[in-house]
């Protein structure tokens, strides 16, 4: 009878945990960079709402096919995968990979425990497999080690990708016209850089923000280099729509107007519909004219695939496990792997909660000693339960936002929804502004100087609202409606446009200009109108109410935007008086706050870096 062989590996860093975990938790990484194959994976539904995920890849000569079993993990701690075999020279294969603590770094212990199957995987066992395992596998961690140094600028050695023919060539020149836009930011040569050379995991899903991060940059910056080099072909775009449980994009488009009403997600074996202020992410990739990318898999799951995933364990049916684990206060989610109910959680104080499921719901019971979590299967069959952060939405460049900046209206103005299609935004930030007094301007300067006095006040606006990651939606008359994703740059950019206003008053020697502004937050839906996205609804009927409120250099805002927590800050200086009027449309006077030209005039005076 075969019996089961295993190897295991001890390496030393002298780094901490929470730097070496990333980079081998990171099992797609770690596979491709250790030459393993992709591999397609085949999902099927189960009657009880469970999936099975079959994997098959050719090694060598080999053709395998086997079953995937939920990895298991704790954060920063270890994790255990294992693939059931249904041809081929082994039975199982399972690699578990933990991490202790010690003097000045930590230590990882990697075992590999396979069965064979036959003849041929007893004698490939006998001879070099788990030497060769040890010997890529080792390179790796000394790859991790210095990585985690500081010592070399990518995680680990690996295959030159594949390019297009001529690629780099063509690539520099795109690099140039890039940089020629007002959207390189110096930023183009870098993005190239990075599409042609990280390692395929890295570039499969490209999102700005996350790019932003690693590379201390202004978000809108890095959103904008990507939209400009996706606008001249260095990159491509599609948009995702997310699967709200596992975050996967599982119905992908790449314009606007055939985005799908919603999908199914045959990993969670659920239906969803579209949000497009919360699972419609628009992300990157290189180009294939660039580098052309295939499809599979190097890991189906893996921590660091999933890294606001904190704890992913399987438990037996009646089974109750405590972990050890410190977790950060914050925002969670509880759930199973298997459909079966979620439950979300602001954690702020004392252990933290049981999670408890019962195959058809997900709840928060008593709080665990602090540094332990408990996790209670009260079902009948096994269920893989899950504690996850809510962080992972911060690198999703959702629709709602990006379309709410005005690269993205200049360079594909033509991606916009279907025709008669509409989309419920649920936060936006809207902007009226009209010039004050335009019809006698026109009267004492005359048509010609009055527009171009217009035009000049549309360009000021214009460039406030793009710096302040908004755009210009569209302009009526002499009056401009903007949007805005996050109500603290749309109040920054009101005070900067009567900032400029001021100084163009003051240097150019003609008429003065005084706008005329009105700011709320609210729900409208989205809609294409004239070939362009449009907002439509209460939220734009009321900011453009509120604009008419406003007497001129001052801004009028609704309760709404005024209580918004990033809005409050920005506000405790510049004392808001509260008024009610009467508001054409509204049957009820309607209550706002007016930052009035005074006290935005003496701040200029006091402080001429106020909010911009």
């Amino acid at each position: 009878m075969d019996t089961i062989k295993h190897r295991t590996w001890v390496w030393e860093f002298d780094s901490p945990v929470e730097k070496i975990w990333p980079l081998l938790a990171d099992t797609a990484r770690f596979n491709e960079a250790a030459g393993l194959p992709r591999h397609a994976v085949r999902e099927i539904p189960q009657a009880d709402g469970s999936v099975r995920y079959f994997g098959r890849a050719r090694l060598g000569p080999l053709a395998l096919e086997w079953e995937e079993q939920p990895v298991n993990w704790i954060h920063n701690q270890w994790f255990r995968h294992c693939r059931r075999f249904r041809n081929g020279p082994f039975k199982t294969l399972c690699a578990h990979l933990r991490f202790s603590l010690r003097a000045g770094g930590c230590r990882c212990t990697y075992t590999v425990e396979i069965e064979p199957a036959n003849g041929l995987g007893r004698l490939l066992l006998a001879t070099g497999f788990f030497h060769n395992i040890g010997k890529t596998f080792g390179r790796l961690a000394d790859n991790a080690r210095d990585f985690a140094r500081g010592q070399r600028e990518h995680e680990f050695d690996c295959k030159p990708p594949r390019l297009a023919p001529r690629a780099k060539a063509r690539v520099a020149d795109l690099v140039a016209r890039i940089e020629a836009t007002p959207h390189g930011h110096a930023l183009a040569g870098k993005l190239a850089d990075y599409a042609l050379e990280r390692q395929e995991v890295d570039v499969w899903v490209i999102r700005p923000l996350k790019l932003a991060r690693q590379w201390g940059v202004p978000e809108r910056h890095a959103i904008e280099v990507c939209l400009e080099s996706a606008r001249q072909g260095l990159l491509a775009l599609r948009w995702d729509l997310l699967c709200p449980r596992c975050q996967t994009g599982k119905a992908s488009v790449p314009a606007l107007d055939q985005l799908p009403q919603g999908a199914h997600c045959s990993s969670c074996n659920i239906d969803y519909d579209r949000n497009y202020s919360a699972n419609v992410e628009l992300v990157f990739y290189p180009a294939a004219a660039i580098r052309p990318l295939d499809g599979g898999e190097y890991c189906l799951f893996g921590p660091m695939s999933t890294p606001h995933i904190k704890v992913h364990l399987t438990l037996g049916p009646g089974e109750k496990r405590t972990v050890d684990l410190d977790l950060s206060l914050g925002s969670y989610r509880l759930r199973t792997l298997e459909p079966g109910g979620e439950q979300t959680i602001e954690w702020d104080s004392d252990g933290f909660p049981e999670v408890l499921a019962d195959g058809q719901s997900v709840s928060a019971g008593p709080p665990s000693q602090p540094g332990t979590v408990i996790l209670r299967n009260k079902a009948q069959r096994r269920l893989t339960l899950i504690v996850e952060e809510r962080a992972w939405r911060r690198d999703a460049l959702t629709a709602h936002r990006v379309t709410a900046l005005q690269a993205f209206r200049d360079l594909f103005d033509e991606d916009v929804l279907r025709p008669g299609d509409n989309v419920e935004i649920d936060y936006i930030t809207l902007m009226f502004t009209d010039l004050k007094g335009s019809t006698a301007l026109y009267e004492r300067i005359g048509d010609p100087q009055a527009y171009s006095l217009v035009r000049e006040h549309y360009a000021i606006i214009g460039k406030a609202v793009r710096e302040h990651n908004g755009t210009v939606v569209k302009t009526i008359g002499d009056a401009i409606m903007g949007a805005f994703a996050d109500p603290a740059d749309a109040l920054r950019c009101a005070i900067r446009l009567h900032n400029d206003f001021a100084q163009f008053n003051e240097t150019s020697g003609k008429d003065p200009i005084i706008i005329k502004l009105g700011l709320h937050v609210g729900r409208c839906i989205a809609v294409t109108l004239n070939n362009r996205l449009d907002y439509y609804g209460t939220a734009a009927n009321k900011a453009a109410r509120l604009e008419s409120q406003s007497a001129g250099g001052d801004i009028v805002i609704s309760p709404d935007l005024a209580s918004d927590p990033g809005v409050r800050p920005l506000l405790a200086e510049l004392s808001p008086r509260e008024e009610v009027a009467q508001a054409k449309g509204f049957s009820e006077p309607i209550r706002f706050f007016r930052i009035t030209a005074e006290v935005l005039a003496t701040r200029r005076t006091v402080s001429p870096t106020l909010p911009r």
